[in-house]
């Protein structure tokens, strides 16, 4: 039997476990049309916390109520991809400049279009997609825009928010889903140029509650034809934490000890739970790590004399700084996903198996 999990940066998995409602609030809001809010989103997480993976849910979603979607990465280039991907999804025959007109269309589970050759590509890029929306509108297709991994300094990432408020105004059938480490999106907003997208819905993606978390891994195993235990269960589900690519790699690894027999048994899951503690070390904990400043690992380290969790006054004490010192540094790390707070005055590490991993690169701040 295939493995159901995957532990694959930028996959879907089998089932997207405690994303219901905003899966749901997203079918909505495309059969509803222009001037849902939901149409406009951003998600935030850390790495690892399904961002790609929900991006390319709802893509498949908006193609299920006859939307075009385009997904594409913020990177340059991106609003030529973004032209050439409508072009691809929506028809074999398109003229690039978009100004062709629609010919024939037919809608089931693949939209196909069929386009009037037209003449050579013209006008900018608000002109082109524009062009393309309309033709499509005719038919009723919206198209959504989904960008990954959002980049603040990216020129082509400023035009893409505020041509898209301009399509939004003209009541186009037009969304946009952006996603991005919190750190990234934060100062993405903080430019006036896009001061159309802080009123936008956000969602922050955090880990699964424990609930969710057995529940995603144990229908996960039994769609796929095997049975998993209630202790199995509990030991992946205690294990994961709640974080999607942890979860992930301890189902992908615990499924792949015995894939033939019928039973994912308690011994898989402690083997694999030993496999995916190194996997998630590599992948998620060693990139974290390295995207820290000289500064956030010092406020790292100072929390590591504590058991549990550090109070902000004890932090700043053993930095030398005054009390309001640690407000920048607490901000940063919580929107990276490394700390999380417990009441207005104390903060833990969130991020399983980083506190211990931190320990061992560089200990406590001495």
């Amino acid at each position: 039997m295939k493995n159901p999990f995957t532990p694959t940066f930028g996959r879907v998995p089998e089932l997207l476990a405690g994303r219901r409602e905003i899966i749901e609030e997203v079918a909505e809001a495309f059969d509803n049309g222009p001037g849902d809010p939901n149409l406009s989103t951003i998600y935030t997480g850390a790495r690892g916390t399904g961002k790609t993976a929900l991006l390319l849910y709802l893509s498949r979603v908006a193609a299920a109520h006859g939307w075009i979607a385009v997904n594409v990465t913020a990177v340059p280039g991106m609003l030529e991809d973004i032209i050439e991907r409508t072009v691809e999804a929506a028809s074999q025959f398109i003229d690039p400049a978009a100004s062709a007109h629609l010919r024939a269309l037919s809608i089931g589970q693949i939209v196909g279009v069929e386009w009037e050759r037209a003449e050579a590509p013209r006008g900018n890029w608000r002109t082109r997609m524009g062009r393309m929306l309309d033709a499509l509108d005719d038919q009723g297709i919206g198209v959504l825009i989904t960008v990954d991994e959002v980049q603040p300094d990216l020129g082509e990432m400023i035009q893409l928010a505020a041509v898209y408020q301009h399509f939004v105004g003209e009541e186009r059938r037009v969304a946009l889903l952006l996603a991005g480490l919190p750190g990234k999106v934060s100062t993405l907003l903080r430019n006036e140029s896009v001061s159309f997208l802080r009123r936008a819905n956000s969602h922050r993606l955090g880990n699964l509650s424990a609930q969710d978390a057995a529940e995603g891994i144990r229908l996960t195993v039994e769609e796929a034809g095997r049975t998993m235990g209630p202790q199995a269960v509990a030991l992946a589900a205690d294990e994961s934490r709640g974080f999607p690519y942890l979860m992930q790699l301890v189902g992908y690894r615990s499924w792949a000890q015995h894939p033939d027999e019928p039973e994912v048994s308690l011994a898989d899951v402690q083997a694999g739970v030993a496999l995916a503690r190194r996997g998630f070390t590599e992948r998620v904990l060693e990139a974290t790590y390295y995207d820290l400043s000289p500064k956030d690992l010092l406020f790292l380290r100072a929390m590591l004399l504590d058991p549990e969790e550090s109070r902000l006054t004890d932090i700043a004490s053993r930095l030398g700084e005054a009390s309001n010192y640690t407000s920048t540094y607490k901000r940063r790390l919580i929107e990276q996903g490394v700390i999380g707070e417990r009441g207005p005055s104390y903060v833990v590490f969130e991020l399983p198996g980083f506190r211990d991993y931190l320990q061992g690169k560089v200990g406590p701040l001495g």
